[in-house]
């Protein structure tokens, strides 16, 4: 007597393909993907780009900060022994000086804060040290704003979100007519060593 073959129930996968591609399609358009959020600079052009041009900047006009591979600070060519947050305070004298003291800028407009670091300076100073710089401009414009720095930050942020960030975002940066902000952030970094 012939055994009956049992018959396995078969399913059928030739739709299986389409179904695998709507989800793919479904998880790549409904992911989002984290975005990497490092520091925002403003880099300069490729050398292969620029014209040779000298440009002549007193040495008054220039506020120098060095970081050697050892992390340590030089700042105006003098050792500097304080603590990193002092860097605001006197990055602040020497923007605003306006003329008053001889050795240091002009004007906001001309004051420049360079910064020059060695290969092996740590990140996490490096970052202290721009935290610092970019602390005392918005310092000095939320000090004609009126308000408080962290105030200051929200206003920058989204300054068109109201008429009220609007004038004082204006207010302090110092818009001038043809858009230029009468206090620019006039920050160089320099390559590394």
């Amino acid at each position: 007597m012939k055994k009956k073959q049992r018959v396995s129930p078969e399913i059928n996968s030739s739709s299986m393909a389409d179904i695998a591609f709507l989800l793919l399609i479904f998880f790549l358009v409904t992911t989002t993907i984290a975005n990497d959020k490092g520091l925002f600079l403003l880099l300069p052009p490729d050398p292969d780009q620029m014209e040779d041009v000298d440009i002549k900047i007193p040495e008054k006009n220039l506020f120098k900060i060095q970081i050697n591979s050892a992390d340590k600070l030089l700042v105006e060519n003098e050792p500097f022994t304080g603590k990193i947050s002092d860097l605001k305070e006197m990055i602040h004298e020497f923007v605003m000086n306006n003329g008053r003291n001889p050795k240091s800028s002009d004007n906001p407009q001309k004051a420049i804060v360079s910064l020059k670091t060695d290969r092996g300076t740590s990140q996490k100073l490096f970052i202290e040290v721009v935290d610092q710089i970019k602390g005392a401009y918005h310092d000095i414009y939320a000090e004609r704003a009126g308000v408080t720095n962290e105030r200051w930050r929200e206003i920058s942020a989204s300054p068109k979100e109201s008429p009220e960030f609007e004038r004082l975002y204006e207010l302090g940066r110092g818009v001038l007519p043809d858009g230029k902000p009468e206090i620019p952030m006039n920050i160089s970094i320099a390559e590394p060593d």
